[in-house]
C-alpha cells in the first residue's frame, strides 16, 4: 500500500486561518453583511422552534443532567450550560426541523451552526457588539462553505453528511474568530476540527441524529477554538494532506482548486439562500413546479393520474427512496411524501409533519401517482442545477402539463426577499414568543452591526409564552 504525501493544494488550512483570523468588519462587503442579518434572524427562528421537538428535548436533557457551568442560554428556555452544551444543544435545534439556511454548493446549512456557536461564546464573554458577531460569522461561513465546496458533492455520494463533517469548520473558524485567536492558534483550531468530523447520510432514513450532527459540529468547533486558545496542536495540513487530510479522507473525488478560489474578494456567505419549505432543500423546485401546475390548471389532488418528476442524480439518490413511515426525519427528507402532502395542503410547514400525517392513508395512496427519474438535461447541466427539477403531470381526462424549475426559490438566484424571511420568521416563533418581543427582535437584529452588545438581542430569545410540544414522534 503506498500513501501520497503531496498536498492537495499548497497551505490550504494556513491560508484559510491567516484569512479568519484577521477577517475585519470593515473587510465584508454591504451586501454580504445583509445576507448574513437575514441568516441571523432566520438562524434564530429555527433554534426556537427546534428547542421544543423531541430530539432537541432528549439533548437538552442529557447535557442539563451534567450540571456543567451555566454560563450560556439554552435559546427558548430559562436553562443555562456551558458554552460548548449550548453549542450542542442549540445546533441541535437550529436543525431540527429541516427550516435552516442553506449553501448549494458546499450542501452546508451554516446558520445552524454558527449563531449557536457565536451566541453561546458573546453570552459569556459579554459585551460583544454586532459587528464583531458578524464578523465571526462570516468567518465560519467562508470557511467552512470553502471546505464543503472543495470536499465537492462526491463527499455526500461517499455517504458522509456535509453537516456533520464540513460544518464543524464553520462552528471552529466562527468560534476562532470570536475568541479572537491568532493566526497560530487559528491554524491549531481547524487542525483540531478536522479530526472532529462525523455524520452519515443513512441517518436521513429516520433517525434522530441527524440534527445532532449540527448540534456536534458547533460543539465541536467551541472545543476546537478553546484547545488551541489553551496551547493544543492541530494537524497544521488538515484540509490538504495527501494522506489523512480532511479531502482526501472524507472525498472519493475532492475539487481542491474551490478550497481557496477568489478567497477575500468573492464571497461564499452571499451564495447561501433559505427555505420556504420545512423540509430538504433538493426538493423545493419539484415542489414549486407542481403547486404552479395545480394553481394555474386548477387541479386537486383527485384530478390528477400520475406525477413525473425528473431530477439531478443528487436529488435522485438524497430524496427518491421508498417512503416509510419511520419519523418525521425521513418525510422530510422524502420527494414522495412532501409532493403528496403539498399536492393536499398546498404548503409544508409544521401541520403537515403531524404523527397522524406520518401515515396518512390518502397521502400514501397518492405517492403511487409519483415516478421519479434522473433527467438527462438536468444531469448534463453539472451540480450547479442539482436542485433543478422537471414536473409533468397528467390527469386523470388525459391533459397534460409540465413545468421545470432550474433555481429554486429560496435560492441567491430567485432569491427571498428581507420582509419573506421576516414573514418566515414571525410563523416559526408564533406561539414562543409574543408579538411585541417578535418585533423587538425582528427590529435589532434588522440594525445588528449597531449595537454595542448582543446581549440586547439574546435576552429576548426566552420563551415570553408557554409552548406545547407541536410533535411527538421521531
Amino acid at each position: 500500500m503506498t500513501t501520497s504525501t503531496v498536498p492537495l493544494v499548497e497551505a490550504g488550512t494556513k491560508k484559510l486561518a491567516d484569512f479568519s483570523a484577521n477577517l475585519q468588519y470593515e473587510h465584508i462587503p454591504h451586501a454580504v453583511v445583509e445576507r448574513m442579518k437575514m441568516c441571523v434572524l432566520d438562524s434564530i427562528g429555527c433554534c426556537l422552534h427546534g428547542v421544543t421537538l423531541p430530539w432537541t428535548r432528549v439533548v437538552e436533557q442529557m447535557v442539563m443532567l451534567e450540571a456543567a457551568s451555566p454560563v450560556a442560554t439554552i435559546l427558548g428556555t430559562s436553562n443555562k450550560t456551558s458554552v460548548a452544551n449550548a453549542a450542542l444543544v442549540n445546533g441541535t435545534a437550529g436543525h431540527a426541523f429541516e427550516f435552516d439556511d442553506m449553501h448549494k454548493e458546499s450542501i452546508l446549512h451554516p446558520g445552524s451552526i454558527a449563531i449557536p456557536v457565536l451566541f453561546a461564546l458573546a453570552e459569556q464573554i459579554g459585551n460583544v457588539s454586532g459587528k464583531a458577531l458578524l464578523t465571526a460569522m462570516v468567518a465560519g461561513y467562508e470557511v467552512g462553505t470553502r471546505v464543503g465546496n472543495a470536499a465537492s458533492i462526491q463527499l455526500f455520494f461517499d455517504g458522509f453528511h456535509p453537516q456533520g463533517t464540513s460544518g464543524v469548520f464553520v462552528g471552529a473558524a466562527a468560534a476562532g474568530r470570536m475568541l479572537d485567536l491568532n493566526n497560530d492558534q487559528m491554524l491549531d483550531c481547524l487542525g483540531i476540527a478536522g479530526s472532529q468530523a462525523g455524520g452519515l447520510m443513512a441517518a436521513q432514513e429516520g433517525a434522530m441524529v441527524k440534527r445532532f450532527h449540527s448540534g456536534k459540529a458547533a460543539q465541536s468547533g467551541v472545543y476546537s477554538a478553546l484547545l488551541a486558545q489553551n496551547g493544543l496542536t492541530g494537524i497544521s495540513n488538515a484540509l490538504e494532506a495527501g494522506y489523512g487530510g480532511y479531502l482526501s479522507t472524507y472525498s472519493s473525488s475532492p475539487k481542491p482548486e474551490r478550497l481557496l478560489s477568489g478567497l477575500g474578494d468573492v464571497w461564499e456567505a452571499e451564495q447561501v439562500g433559505f427555505k420556504p419549505y420545512a423540509c430538504v432543500t433538493s426538493i423545493h423546485s419539484s415542489l414549486d413546479a407542481l403547486l404552479t401546475i395545480m394553481s394555474t390548471h386548477h387541479l386537486k389532488p383527485k384530478d390528477i393520474a400520475s406525477i413525473n418528476v425528473g431530477l439531478s442524480p443528487m436529488t435522485y439518490t438524497h430524496c427518491a427512496w421508498e417512503y416509510k413511515v419511520q419519523g418525521v426525519t425521513a418525510a422530510q427528507m422524502n420527494l414522495y411524501f412532501n409532493l403528496a402532502s403539498v399536492a393536499f395542503d398546498g404548503m409544508l410547514f409544521v401541520d403537515q409533519y403531524s404523527e397522524s400525517k406520518l401515515a396518512d392513508p390518502k397521502l400514501l395512496a397518492f405517492m403511487k401517482k409519483i415516478y421519479a427519474y434522473i433527467d438527462e438535461d438536468i444531469e448534463a447541466m453539472g451540480v450547479a442545477y442539482r436542485h433543478a427539477s422537471k414536473v409533468k403531470v397528467t390527469t386523470t381526462a388525459g391533459m397534460k402539463f409540465e413545468q421545470t424549475i432550474l433555481d429554486r426559490r429560496g435560492s441567491p438566484e430567485n432569491p427571498l426577499s428581507k420582509a419573506d424571511i421576516q414573514f418566515k420568521f414571525k410563523n416559526v416563533v408564533i406561539g414562543i414568543l409574543s408579538n411585541k418581543r417578535i418585533d423587538e427582535v425582528i427590529e435589532l437584529v434588522d440594525r445588528l452591526e449597531t449595537l454595542s452588545d448582543v446581549n440586547q438581542l439574546m435576552s429576548l430569545l426566552a420563551p415570553s409564552i408557554n409552548k406545547t410540544k407541536l410533535l411527538n414522534n421521531g
